[in-house]
């Protein structure tokens, strides 16, 4: 474990919160408290905590005694002094004079006893900062700590590692009793730079916040030191097919697996979006022979089963050219994981006082030998952080069984930590928007109605793909949305297969596709030539064809309907002179997506278009538009708005039509005319 602490970097903190009004002391904990979350093999997502004891102005101005402590839920990699609420700090250390709290009471005095009433609720673990000395006081979830400890002798090993320089506390469950003991251990101990909490994590203290950020990284480092000595045993493989299915093939149908119907005539699903993972450390964990008694043996630190359930779902091996027994025995191991969950739950609840709700018996975390790990979330972030805790959890196990077992905390405190109300506060749950759990797909994504369809998209809650020939504005303009950005010819059928490929990859699956890409070619139609006329088909036409096949493969594979919507154009309706090139593949074009409706509607697959007509894109420049509103003796805002209603029409109006038909789960075949008004484009 590498020290990262710079005397430059922090005095240019304590210099740069200076000027916002934030004292050294609290800059200095937003410093280190970085370099902790900083480090994935100390803080996963929201864990950890950290505080300092120093002293601020109340609302009338007068000194009071503070614990800025870590505000529960907040990433200590990105903290900010907000993220640190001042408590007043001798109200909470009288609380070491009771002998129990209730949970309830411990957040409303924490919550009654901060400086700032509107800031976050203070960390769970609060109070064991409070009963503390020491000025500063760090607390990680160290993968190496936690590889050590979680065995059965994990108490020994310590001991033996740390002697006098670490105290041991046993397992109790975050709060108040856990508050109480570390206080006990610690006066008992009182030469010690650190507590290790056995099957939980580590604390370090300090005057200073480098000594505290000094001694976590030192005890961390014994603990390295240690797991590196001997000869670790060998994670005996699992026979795997010759013929292993890849990512690409299997990611769809495990999707689809794990998707459930909400309202099948309303065609809503409960859908997950996946994060895999694949590395090889990774793999050695998913593909060993035990990995169904050591996947299931629990987590390896209490805070990490609000993510990932206490347990996941292990499917068998995926062959090529038999998803189909794939997926028939996945679909039993999923059914088989629910039973167990629900008897998980009801087994503990009989003991629960109040008694719990139940929460979602669906996996968080799905292992498939040969293939990876899969994190599942509402998002892709919520996937992507389901992952992370899961790839920290199959190194620590791969640690801890290199020389001994790994053993967890019981089922009992398992449960009692996942169903903690104060847990499943982190969680911040809110309402889900109308896309949310769909991945979208965006073609011509460089574009001005592409960009426009695809934040529209987003802002619904739709994870982003956005392909565009120019793949460095298709990465740009995703940068933008937080979504994924790849090069992708349209007119190249390999190429859009890769792509779609890389998508099931990223994501999972698809859900919508918006075929937007196209170009306007232009010429008399009895003079045009060939290779002019043929251009314009590839892209047109052809383009969405390609695009089409690969979106519809990948659905039908999930199983779950999905969404195709095609770029059309007046020009298809209602053509005009010198735009036959463009017009033709256009109308040919619409006749394709009546095709897809009338095919795939039996799988809930819709398909539509959008009609639009005088747009500022790609199809319609600003030269065409100033050139053309010249020919017609019209300003350049007169020509834009000469439709019924007088309004000009812009890209974002486009990009809602899509995002209508796309929530239209009734709605197949259907041309939407976006122009303003334009009798001789409409349909009849």
């Amino acid at each position: 474990m590498q020290n990262l602490w710079s005397d430059r970097d922090a005095r240019a903190m304590v210099k740069h919160y200076a000027a916002q009004g934030v004292a050294e002391d609290l800059a200095l904990r937003v410093y280190t408290s970085r370099l902790l979350g900083g480090e994935p093999r100390l803080v996963q997502h929201g864990g950890g905590n950290t505080s300092v004891k120093t002293v601020m102005r109340d609302q009338v101005g007068d000194e009071v005694e503070v614990l800025c402590v870590k505000g529960s839920g907040w990433d200590m990699a990105a903290i900010e002094p907000p993220g640190l609420p001042a408590v007043r700090l001798k109200p909470l250390q009288k609380l070491a004079r009771l002998e129990r709290l209730s949970d309830e009471d411990m957040v409303n005095l924490q919550r009654g006893n901060l400086l700032d009433a509107a800031a976050p609720n203070p960390s769970v673990e609060t109070l064991l900062h409070a009963f503390l000395p020491h000025k500063f006081i760090d607390h990680t979830h160290s993968n190496a700590v936690l590889a050590l400890c979680d065995r059965p002798d994990g108490e020994k090993r310590a001991r033996e590692i740390y002697g006098r320089r670490a105290a041991i506390v046993p397992y109790i469950m975050p709060g108040f009793a856990l508050a109480k003991k570390a206080k006990d251990v610690y006066e008992a101990n009182p030469d010690c730079e650190g507590l290790i909490l056995l099957k939980h994590g580590i604390f370090s203290f300090g005057r200073t916040a480098r000594e505290a950020y000094d001694r976590m990284i030192d005890l961390v480092g014994l603990a390295e030191k240690r797991l590196a000595k001997g000869t670790p045993k060998r994670v005996v493989p699992a026979k795997l097919p010759r013929r292993a299915a890849g990512l690409a093939e299997v990611a769809p149908v495990l999707r689809g697996i794990l998707a459930a119907p909400v309202d099948p005539n309303e065609g809503r699903w409960t859908r997950f979006v996946l994060e895999c993972r694949n590395g090889d450390r990774t793999m050695t964990y998913v593909n060993g022979r035990d990995a169904a008694r050591y996947s299931r043996a629990g987590v390896v630190t209490p805070d990490h089963v609000i993510r990932t359930k206490p347990w996941p779902l292990l499917l068998p091996a995926p062959e090529t050219g038999r998803l189909d027994a794939f997926q028939a025995a996945s679909r039993a191991a999923l059914a088989q994981y629910q039973k167990d969950y629900r008897a998980y739950f009801e087994r503990h609840n009989a003991r629960a006082a109040p008694k719990k709700k139940p929460l979602d018996p669906m996996p968080r975390v799905v292992l498939v030998p040969g293939v990876g790990l899969f994190g599942l979330g509402s998002s892709a972030k919520d996937a992507r952080v389901a992952a992370d805790i899961a790839e920290t959890c199959a190194s620590v196990i791969l640690d801890a069984e290199a020389t001994g077992r790994f053993e967890s905390i019981t089922e009992a405190d398992i449960f009692d930590m996942e169903y903690w109300s104060l847990e499943q506060a982190k969680l911040g749950k809110t309402a889900e928007k109308p896309l949310q759990r769909q991945v979208a797909v965006v073609t011509g994504a460089g574009g001005v109605i592409g960009f426009a369809t695809a934040a529209a998209l987003q802002r619904q809650g739709a994870e982003i793909v956005l392909l565009d020939l120019n793949g460095d504005q298709a990465r740009a303009n995703a940068k933008k949305l937080g979504g994924l950005g790849l090069a992708c010819d349209v007119t190249d059928k390999q190429s859009v297969d890769a792509a779609f490929a890389a998508v099931a990859s990223a994501f999972g699956g698809v859900d919508i596709v918006v075929s937007n890409a196209g170009a306007a070619w232009q010429g008399r139609i009895g003079e045009v030539a060939d290779d002019v006329l043929r251009q314009s088909f590839e892209l047109n036409f052809f383009a969405h064809q390609y695009v089409a096949q690969a979106a519809v493969r990948i659905m039908r594979a999930q199983g779950t309907g999905g969404a195709l919507l095609f770029n059309a154009s007046k020009q298809a309706v209602n053509p005009g002179p010198n735009f036959g090139p463009y017009g033709l593949p256009k109308a040919a074009t619409m006749a394709l997506m009546r095709q897809y409706a009338i095919e795939y509607g039996a799988d809930g697959i819709t398909s539509n278009a959008v009609n639009a007509d005088r747009i500022r894109s790609g199809l319609l420049t600003d030269d065409m538009i100033k050139s053309r509103s010249t020919a017609r003796g019209l300003s350049e805002r007169d020509y834009m708005a000469g439709n019924l209603l007088g309004r000009e029409v812009r890209a974002e109006d486009v990009a809602e039509a899509f995002v209508a038909l796309a929530l239209a789960r009734k709605t197949t075949g259907a041309v939407l005319t976006v122009d303003g008004g334009n009798i001789a484009a409409a349909l009849r």
